[in-house]
C-alpha cells in the first residue's frame, strides 16, 4: 500500500523522528524523512505511531492526499514510440504519393495562381493532422441528438475516404451510456425543477439579451445570480460571464501585465495559458503539483526580481486548477496557500471541474481541504459542468469585482448571459445549497462521490492503469499506443458506451488515454455495464498494463505545455 505524503508531512515526536526506507531512488532528508514522495506505509521504526498530514501553515489535512500515477511499462513505451515512428514514415510516403498525383490530395493547398504569394497554409504544420489525426478522426466530433444525460442518442455516420468526410446513414444509436460529459451532478436534463424554471424564465425574459452588462443587458436575474454565487463560495462578491473559456482568457490580462510575473502549473488549461500570454506578463512554469518547484520559482523571483533591471515584480500571480481535467489530479491547495502567504504572492484558482464535484456540500477544492475561501485571492469557476449550464464566474473581494466590472473585456464588450441559462444556474445552485427545501442536491453530491470511488476501485482491480486522485470524478485510463486510441473509442461505441479518447498533442506522446467522467446520474447498473464492456475491450486490445509499480508524481516526466517567457 503506497500513500502520497504532503510537504512537512511527518510530525516530529519528542522521542525521535520517524524513520523510513525510501522507494524509487528518493533520498531521505536530514531528519531521515522524505518530502513529497510515496513511502511504504509499513516500513518505519515506530509501528504504533500515526501518520500526520501537515501543511506549511500548520493546519492538518482533513484526509490523506492519495494520488496514483503508475509508471509506464518500458516495453509499452518503446512500442508506442515505434508506432508513432511507423505512422510518421508512412505519412511521408503518402505525402510523396500526393505530390506525384498518385494519391488524391484532400488537405487544403494553395491554388496554382497564388503560388508566388505568401502561403496561407504551412504544409509541414498540417503533417500530423492529415497523416495521423485523420486516421482516427471518427473518434471525435460525433453528433448526438438528445439530452447529454446519463444516456444519449448518437447519429450514425460513415466515411468512404478515410475520415476526410462523413456521410450520415439516417440511423440513430439509442441509449448510449454517457461516460464522457462533464455532467458531474446530473443537472444536464430536459425535465425536472431546473428545466421547468428555465422554461418559465424563457417565456418571461426571452432567450437573448442583445446587449452588454454595461449598457442595456444588466437584468435583475444577473444580479440575483452573482449574489447567490458569492454566498455559495463564501466570498464578498462575484461576477458572472457568458463563457467559461473567456472568463480566464479575458480576465487574467485585466489583473496582470508587463512587469508582473505569472507562475503557472505546467498542466494548466488552454484558457489559463492564453490568458497568461495575452497579459504580457512574464510566464514561468512549475512542475505539476510540485511544491518544491513552485517555491524555487517564488524564491528566485523575490531574490532576482525582473530580468536585466532586477527591480521587484509588480505582482506575482500563481495560476492553478482545482481538478486537472486530463490527469484527474487535485491541486495541493493547503501548501499552495502557505507558499502564497510566505512569499506575498496572489493566487488564482480555476475550479472549473472541482466546483460542485468536491467537498461535502459541493463548494469545491477549498471546502474539500477545509480551508478559508478568503485565502484564495481570485476564485474562478464555470457553470458548464456541475450546474449543467454555460458561462463562468470570478469571486473574491468586492474591490476585485468592482475593478473587473470596469476593466475586463468580458464584462465591457461581451453580450450578457441568456436568461434561461442564468435561471438554470440559480435553480441548480439553490438545489445544491439545499435552499429548495430538499436534500436532492446533497444526495447528488454524495452519489457522485460513491460512483467515483466505486468506478476507480473496479478499474484498478481489473488491472488497468488509471491516473489521478481517488476522489476525482475525472478518471484517465491509459491507452498509450496511437492505434489503440481509435480502436478503443470504436469498440466501446459498438457496445453502446460513449467515451472520450485523448492523444498527442493534448497529452504527452506516450500517454494517450481514455478519459471517463463520472456523474451522479449514473446508476450502479450503468456503471457495472460500462465496467464489463471496458474489461471486455481491455482484454481485446490488451490494455491491462498495471503492474502496481507506483512512482511519485514529482518524478513523472512531462513536457511543459508552453515555453517560459523571460523577456
Amino acid at each position: 500500500m503506497l500513500i502520497r505524503m504532503t510537504e512537512s508531512s511527518v510530525k516530529k515526536l519528542s522521542n525521535g523522528d520517524r524513520c523510513y526506507r525510501t522507494s524509487n531512488g528518493v533520498k531521505p532528508g536530514k531528519n531521515g524523512c522524505v518530502k513529497n514522495h510515496y513511502l511504504h506505509q509499513k516500513q518505519h521504526c515506530y509501528p504504533e505511531e500515526k501518520i500526520y498530514h501537515v501543511a506549511h501553515n500548520g493546519g492538518l489535512y482533513k484526509r490523506p492526499f492519495n494520488e496514483v500515477f503508475e509508471e509506464t511499462p518500458m516495453l509499452v513505451a518503446v512500442l508506442t514510440y515505434m508506432g508513432y515512428g511507423i505512422l510518421t514514415l508512412f505519412g511521408y510516403l503518402r505525402d510523396f504519393m500526393r505530390d506525384w498525383k498518385i494519391e488524391k490530395c484532400q488537405n487544403a493547398t494553395e491554388r496554382e495562381e497564388q503560388k508566388d504569394f505568401v502561403p496561407l497554409y504551412q504544409d509541414f504544420e498540417n503533417f500530423y493532422t492529415r497523416n495521423l489525426y485523420m486516421r482516427i478522426r471518427d473518434s471525435w466530433n460525433r453528433p448526438i441528438c438528445s439530452v447529454p444525460g446519463a444516456k444519449f442518442d448518437v447519429m450514425d455516420r460513415v466515411s468512404y475516404d478515410y475520415n476526410w468526410t462523413f456521410k450520415y446513414t439516417g440511423k440513430v444509436v439509442k441509449d448510449v451510456i454517457n461516460m464522457g460529459s462533464y455532467n458531474y451532478l446530473g443537472f444536464a436534463e430536459n425535465h425536472g425543477l431546473c428545466a421547468d424554471a428555465a422554461a418559465d424564465v424563457t417565456m418571461k425574459y426571452g432567450v437573448g439579451v442583445s446587449s452588454t452588462r454595461r449598457e442595456m443587458g444588466n437584468l435583475a436575474k444577473h444580479e440575483e445570480l452573482e449574489k447567490l454565487v458569492a454566498r455559495f463560495l463564501g466570498v464578498e462578491a462575484a461576477m458572472a460571464f457568458g463563457m467559461g473559456f473567456a472568463t480566464n482568457s479575458m480576465n487574467i490580462p485585466a489583473l496582470v501585465g508587463k512587469g508582473c510575473l505569472i507562475l503557472s502549473d505546467e498542466l494548466n488549461h488552454a484558457s489559463l495559458v492564453l490568458g497568461a500570454r495575452l497579459s504580457g506578463a512574464t510566464i514561468r512554469v512549475f512542475k505539476h503539483n510540485n511544491m518544491q518547484s513552485l517555491e524555487k520559482l517564488l524564491r528566485d523571483a523575490i531574490v532576482h526580481g525582473q530580468p536585466r533591471t532586477h527591480r521587484p515584480w509588480k505582482k506575482i500571480l500563481i495560476l492553478v486548477e482545482g481538478i486537472y481535467s486530463m490527469e484527474g489530479s487535485i491541486i495541493r491547495l493547503p501548501e499552495v496557500i502557505a507558499l502564497k502567504k510566505k512569499y506575498k504572492a496572489f493566487l488564482y484558482l480555476d475550479e472549473a471541474h472541482s466546483i460542485g464535484a468536491l467537498g461535502p456540500s459541493g463548494k469545491g477544492v477549498v471546502e474539500y481541504f477545509g480551508l478559508d475561501p478568503k485565502d484564495v485571492d481570485i476564485m474562478m469557476g464555470t457553470f458548464t459542468k456541475s450546474f449543467g449550464a454555460a458561462g463562468g464566474y470570478i469571486g473574491g473581494k468586492k474591490e476585485l469585482i468592482d475593478y473587473l466590472f470596469t476593466h475586463s473585456h468580458s464584462a465591457v464588450y461581451a453580450t450578457s448571459m441568456s436568461p434561461p441559462v442564468v435561471e438554470q444556474i440559480i435553480t441548480s445552485m439553490k438545489c445544491i445549497m439545499g435552499e429548495d427545501g430538499t436534500t436532492f442536491g446533497r444526495d447528488r453530491i454524495q452519489q457522485l462521490a460513491e460512483n467515483t470511488r466505486y468506478f476507480r476501485r473496479k478499474l484498478q482491480e481489473m488491472g488497468f492503469i488509471i491516473y489521478g486522485n481517488n476522489d476525482s470524478p475525472v478518471v484517465p485510463l491509459m491507452l498509450y499506443m496511437p492505434a489503440k486510441i481509435g480502436a478503443f473509442g470504436r469498440e466501446m461505441l459498438k457496445r453502446n458506451i460513449g467515451v472520450v479518447v485523448v492523444g498527442f498533442p493534448a497529452t504527452p506522446i506516450i500517454e494517450s488515454r481514455a478519459r471517463f467522467c463520472l456523474s451522479a446520474a449514473h446508476t450502479k447498473e450503468m456503471l457495472d455495464t460500462a465496467l464489463r464492456m471496458i474489461s471486455e475491450v481491455g482484454d481485446l486490445l490488451q490494455l491491462k498494463y498495471s503492474r502496481h509499480l507506483l512512482v511519485p508524481l514529482l518524478d513523472r516526466p512531462f513536457e511543459t505545455t508552453y515555453e517560459e517567457n523571460e523577456e
